[in-house]
């Protein structure tokens, strides 16, 4: 079809954003409270699907399922299917319809989590931001294609999960019993958010990530520090002692196996031309902090980092004079998928032992991040998502390796054999899982006009899907 064509498509999708609908849409999901970490809302994740989801979809075409989790940790899930013909692109898209805690009361004055609050350019509410607003994004970019042409011109299967903040458990075992269910040329989805706000990004996977516990268990209870404190083994420093052996002063990490032994080429030439953005004004990026030598971009997206999210001895809010018997440090550790991810507990271990520290015991936590993932920025997938974005901005996107933070990539790419792209429409500043999350109207505009472009071409012009 003609340019003119693709550009009435997406003049009417920024109608649908400018006329209010799309607001309306997002509105009426923010209001449903689908806290995956409190075990009183799996109604209401529940209804997300059955009373949100599903006759959305329907009205655009789809059958729906309504499959229940493999894990009883986790919520139910909705496949929504639309296949034209067999022999047309068929596109796998997925979104979470669950959100963190709203704690309410940490909110500013006037903001409620279950309600979008417009201030400014900002609209304001719990999973604006993650993920209701991403995917709400995604379906209304569908719905508009559908709307002026009356088919997509390709196939389209919608994967909503509701356990994502939680950790998606049964994700795996869903998409490895029902693949066939799933099965697509590629995976295109929007969660995350961008390296730079006002700039697009398409994104080829994210790193993965492990927690744990690192322990010191000497005796039981504490013992009178007049009597004591000189001559009786304090965990608390032991500790902090063996934290210190892991990175230097500034943060540059110290046990060789965290870290990539090299960065493939093509990875290396997209870090050095990405910019990333704070994305918050208050936060000062120090030039010395972790890896010498390396920007930015190439710390928080192509390197390893170290983090003590918690650490503690005693009773910090009620000290006594004690030698106190333990101490416990919350640690995390994210990386690339050009890191041995098998090998970073049992290096840790060797290292604490070469440094005269067996005490100090590792406890891996029960539920961990997703593992790392990139597809290979050589994919021709790739090249048409960036060529298609161009064509509706007018500019190149950012082209960016992974993620710095957690996806469910690696479980789709392994079980579906397909190749994973994320268009973020987020970004860094959003306040994604505390109080104020939000979404930027001006950003959550073009992503609808990029969105529906992307789709419009996929019905046109893709590339060469079967190999």
């Amino acid at each position: 079809m003609s340019t003119a064509t693709r550009e009435r498509v997406i003049e009417r999708a920024l109608a649908h954003f400018d006329r209010g609908d799309f607001l309306a849409d997002l509105r009426r999901r923010i209001a449903i409270p689908t806290e995956s970490q409190e075990k009183g809302r799996k109604g209401e994740l529940h209804r997300y699907l059955a009373g949100e989801m599903a006759p959305t979809f329907a009205a655009l075409g789809f059958e729906n399922r309504i499959l229940d989790n493999p894990d009883p940790r986790g919520g139910p899930f909705l496949v929504a299917s639309r296949i034209e013909d067999p022999d047309l692109p068929t596109l796998l898209t997925y979104g979470h319809g669950d959100v963190v805690r709203g704690i309410s009361e940490q909110w500013s004055s006037g903001l409620d989590p279950w309600a979008v609050t417009i201030d400014g350019n900002r609209w304001y509410g719990r999973g604006t931001a993650d993920n209701k607003g991403q995917h709400s994004i995604v379906i209304a970019a569908l719905a508009q294609l559908l709307a002026e042409r009356g088919r997509a011109g390709f196939n389209v299967r919608f994967l909503i999960e509701t356990g994502e903040e939680i950790g998606s458990p049964g994700l795996d075992e869903l998409c490895a019993a029902h693949s066939d269910l799933l099965a697509a040329d590629v995976l295109i989805a929007s969660d995350g958010p961008r390296t730079q706000p006002d700039v697009a990004d398409v994104t080829l996977g994210n790193r993965g990530g492990i927690t744990f516990d690192l322990q010191v268990n000497l005796r039981e209870g504490s013992v009178h520090s007049g009597h004591y404190g000189g001559i009786l083994e304090d965990p608390g420093i032991i500790l902090a002692h063996a934290l210190a052996t892991i990175t230097t002063a500034r943060g540059r990490i110290l046990i060789e196996e965290w870290l990539p032994k090299s960065i493939p080429p093509r990875v290396a030439e997209t870090l050095r031309n990405a910019v990333c953005d704070a994305g918050d004004s208050s936060l000062v990026l120090a030039d010395d902090w972790g890896e010498p030598g390396r920007s930015v971009a190439e710390r928080v997206l192509g390197w390893t980092s170290f983090i003590i999210l918690a650490f503690v001895t005693g009773r910090p809010e009620n000290p006594v004079n004690g030698v106190q018997p333990d101490a416990r440090a919350h640690c995390q550790i994210r990386h690339t998928v050009d890191v041995d991810r098998h090998r970073l507990l049992p290096a840790l271990r060797e290292h604490l032992d070469r440094h005269g520290f067996p005490q100090v015991e590792i406890v891996p936590a029960s539920r961990n991040f997703f593992p790392a993932w990139r597809t290979d920025p050589e994919n021709p997938w790739v090249e048409w998502c960036m060529a298609s974005l161009k064509r509706t901005l007018g500019r190149s996107p950012n082209l960016m390796p992974n993620a710095s933070g957690g996806l469910p990539s690696e479980i789709f790419a392994r079980n579906l054999d397909l190749p994973v792209i994320w268009i973020p429409h987020s970004y860094g500043g959003c306040k994604q899982h505390g109080p104020d999350e939000h979404l930027l109207a001006s950003t959550t505009r073009e992503a609808i006009a990029i969105m529906t472009g992307l789709f419009f071409d996929l019905g046109e012009t893709p590339p060469a899907f079967r190999q």
